[in-house]
């Protein structure tokens, strides 16, 4: 027999690859590790709905428990990979065991990025939200009148923020840069949720950098920052981003540079190796990108199953992400990077609005928030590699539908 397709890391991606290999007709041994004792869960969820106590573990499974089986799939829990050793077509796990593969997969994922332990970054009480035992840990110290301290103004740091104050938490969002979201999306976007938070009684603090955690009894007591404000803290939350899990890529010799770098198909520097998901670092658009976000791990998986098996088909996805604050549903279609023009639309329904990013007048991105029309169109737009003139964006009057339909028939009346 040959020998197996093994995927290294059991989330999102990992689960998307080993569906897409078998719907595409892979029958032979299909091996799937992942270092949690847990069946492969979704992660987005749990700085939300499941630290709120709105889903179970059972709702948060990616498939089912024996879909594993069903699929003939070789789900490996509570395993991880110490190294790979290309040439020989092998893996060494953590027991010490060896395992040869015909073809690998690395979907790896991330990790957070953590506060120095020199400014007290490992005190107790200082946490991050990634797996599900850091929110199965923190959902016990969430209780009414606890003072919160949220570092990080990013999406995952307001989300908690969001979850936190929402459970009568007294919440203070610090944030380094000078607004929230500040890497992410512009400021017309970052006003709508500063204003959002503040009227749900969060303290947003903007360039405002951290000093140091103060401990009293072992434990994080105190945040002091960089202006000499010293805030009073129960529990930190640390929301700063993520760095891409490449060691193992990287002790190969494979090339790694933010992420596995990979070809249009998922191919790692290694013909025999592939990288989906949040560690891998692929071509789009003439840049390098790395796309944090389930959307791209279940597509760029399932693009590199089928490269696995002989596909040439190059990825060249649209983009889109979402985040849930409160009664808000942030939806993000495109990427925004280097976006020259920014126009806001306001929605149908009262405080929803969204916000249209242009390069050079054409359409790149949109946030839309409480208006799923505004984002559908928005994203029908950039699949169909079309715009929608600012113009007629940001006019109310404009039907959207009717704006990219014309765009549409023009091109046709250009090509004939």
């Amino acid at each position: 027999m040959p020998d197996p397709i093994v995927i290294v890391g059991a989330g999102q991606a990992g689960v998307a690859l080993a569906a897409k290999l078998r719907a595409l007709g892979y029958a032979d041994r299909l091996i799937l590790i992942g270092d949690e004792t847990v069946p492969p869960y979704q992660r987005p969820p749990l700085s939300k709905k499941y630290v709120s106590g709105e889903l179970d573990v059972e709702r948060l499974l990616i498939r089912p428990r024996d879909w594993y089986a069903e699929q003939n799939v070789e789900l490996r829990l509570d395993q991880r990979v110490t190294s790979i050793a290309p040439a020989a077509h092998e893996l060494t796990l953590s027991d010490g065991a060896r395992l040869r593969y015909g073809k690998l997969a690395l979907t790896t994922g991330a990790r957070p990025r953590n506060l120095p332990a020199e400014i007290g970054g490992a005190l107790p009480g200082v946490v991050t939200i990634r797996g599900l035992a850091d929110a199965d840990a923190i959902m016990p110290l969430l209780k009414p009148g606890m003072r919160l301290v949220v570092v990080g103004g990013g999406y995952i740091g307001l989300e908690a923020a969001a979850v936190t104050a929402s459970k009568g938490m007294q919440v203070t969002v610090i944030e380094a840069a000078e607004r929230i979201l500040q890497r992410v999306a512009a400021a017309e976007t970052s006003a709508f949720f500063r204003d959002l938070h503040q009227r749900h009684g969060v303290t947003i603090r903007e360039a405002t950098g951290l000093d140091r955690l103060v401990d009293r009894d072992g434990r994080v007591a105190a945040v002091t920052l960089r202006d000499g404000t010293s805030l009073s803290a129960d529990l930190v939350i640390v929301g700063i981003g993520v760095l891409p899990n490449d060691q193992l890529a990287r002790d190969a010799g494979l090339l790694v540079e933010n992420g596995i770098t990979v070809d249009a198909q998922g191919r790692s520097s290694d013909p025999d190796i592939f990288s989906a998901g949040d560690c891998a670092n692929f071509p789009w658009q003439g840049q390098r990108t790395r796309l944090e976000s389930v959307q791209n791990a279940i597509e760029q998986a399932e693009h590199a199953a089928a490269a696995m098996l002989g596909g040439t088909e190059h990825y060249n996805p649209v983009p889109w992400f979402w985040s849930d604050q409160y009664d808000v549903k942030l939806q993000i279609a495109g990427l925004n990077r280097g976006y020259d023009q920014v126009v806001t639309r306001p929605g149908k329904r009262p405080g929803s609005q969204s916000v249209w990013y242009y390069r050079q007048g054409a359409l790149i991105a949109v946030d839309a928030m409480n208006d799923a029309l505004a984002y559908a169109f928005g994203k029908k737009a950039l699949e169909s590699g079309k715009s929608i003139a600012p113009e007629k964006a940001t006019d109310p009057a404009v039907d959207l539908k009717t704006a990219i339909e014309y765009n549409l028939a023009l091109a046709t009346s250009r090509k004939a």
